[in-house]
């Protein structure tokens, strides 16, 4: 062997080497067959039957032997279903048809009187009320006015305009609810020595206060106008004061219809 200039191994040179040499293969490994392969072919043909969807892949020609015969097939024919009347609310047969040889029944006369008989059924109709109709265009399109929500309809009704009768009950509930609670409140305070004020009482201490009210407030109107000391100052500002509070207990008296008070 020589090393080349490359540090490549080269072979080196024989007459030998010139001698074709036989190219030896290595044998393929056996293919993997499953031990369930018979199993999964056997599966795969259950139910499954030839020649009953397509049929045959060459049609087998018939034996002209065997040919067509008269009156061979009659035995194969379908019977047809009977005709039937398309009129399903027909519940009874149509009288037959008379015969030519029937004679029609001659002389035949009636008693009833057809022209009273008319008369009477148009006196004794009851006339049919017009339409009520609405045309709103030059062509003549019409359409009912009662269904259109034009005439009024609900205001003729009987119980138009009444309070609906949920409504009285919820009212006959929350009145009833309030008595209870006034009775519970009465005994309550009257354990605890409290009374309700009156509304005459009550009137009394409301007019009281506006009077009161009305003498602060013409005391503010008389106040001068420029302001320039502090006890003028501290006088508007007391003033502002008790028109507030007097304001809030006349708001507090007349928002509430019962009080309580203690003795």
């Amino acid at each position: 062997m020589v090393v080349g200039q490359n540090g490549a191994h080269q072979q080196e040179e024989s007459v030998y080497n010139l001698i074709p040499r036989v190219q030896v293969q290595a044998p393929k490994p056996p293919r993997y067959e499953s031990k369930f392969k018979s199993n999964v072919r056997e599966s795969s043909k259950e139910g499954k039957h030839e020649h009953r969807t397509m049929g045959y892949a060459e049609e087998p020609l018939p034996d002209p032997q065997q040919f067509l015969k008269k009156k061979q097939n009659d035995s194969k024919t379908v019977a047809q279903p009977a005709h039937t009347s398309t009129n399903k609310d027909r519940s009874y047969r149509k009288p037959p048809v008379p015969s030519i040889r029937d004679v029609p029944k001659m002389g035949a006369r009636t008693e009833k009187n057809f022209i009273q008989t008319n008369a009477l059924d148009v006196v004794m109709t009851v006339p049919r009320k017009p339409e009520r109709n609405v045309v709103d265009d030059r062509f003549g399109d019409k359409f009912p006015v009662d269904p259109s929500g034009l005439a009024p309809k609900y205001i003729f009704k009987k119980n138009f305009g009444e309070v609906p009768v949920y409504i009285k009950s919820r009212r006959e509930e929350m009145e009833k609810a309030k008595q209870e609670y006034q009775t519970y409140v009465s005994d309550y305070f009257r354990r605890g020595a409290m009374r309700e004020m009156d509304d005459n009482e009550r009137q009394t201490i409301i007019d009281g206060l506006k009077k009161q009210w009305e003498d602060v407030h013409h005391e503010y109107q008389t106040l001068s106008v420029i302001i320039d000391t502090i006890p003028k100052r501290q006088h508007k500002e007391r003033l502002e004061h008790q028109m507030q509070l007097l304001e809030k207990d006349i708001d507090l008296l007349e928002k509430h219809q019962v009080i309580y008070i203690a003795d």
